[in-house]
């Protein structure tokens, strides 16, 4: 697994954790949501500005998005689209 797919990897890892959406991470990381989708996806390289950011975002330490996956582990699927206003 190479770098960027590390990050992708771990990204939804700890988005999915937190039952987050791609939108509400956005919002929090003051970035578009094609943006978070398109890390998720591995398709461009990040800043580490961003990483910073959406690292507060999960608060977790920026490091926990370049950690090795255990082999088998897999972030849970949320359903898809989006929460019902109240």
């Amino acid at each position: 697994m190479d770098t960027r797919a590390r990050i992708a990897w771990n990204l939804r890892h700890h988005r999915s954790a937190q039952k987050l959406t791609q939108e509400v991470l956005a919002v929090d990381a003051r970035v578009d949501r094609t943006v978070i989708s398109d890390l998720e996806g591995g398709k461009y390289n990040v800043s580490i500005d961003l990483l910073d950011r959406l690292a507060d975002a999960l608060s977790i330490d920026i490091s926990q998005l370049f950690s090795i996956p255990s082999p088998g582990d897999r972030p849970q699927p949320m359903k898809a689209g989006r929460k019902p206003k109240a």
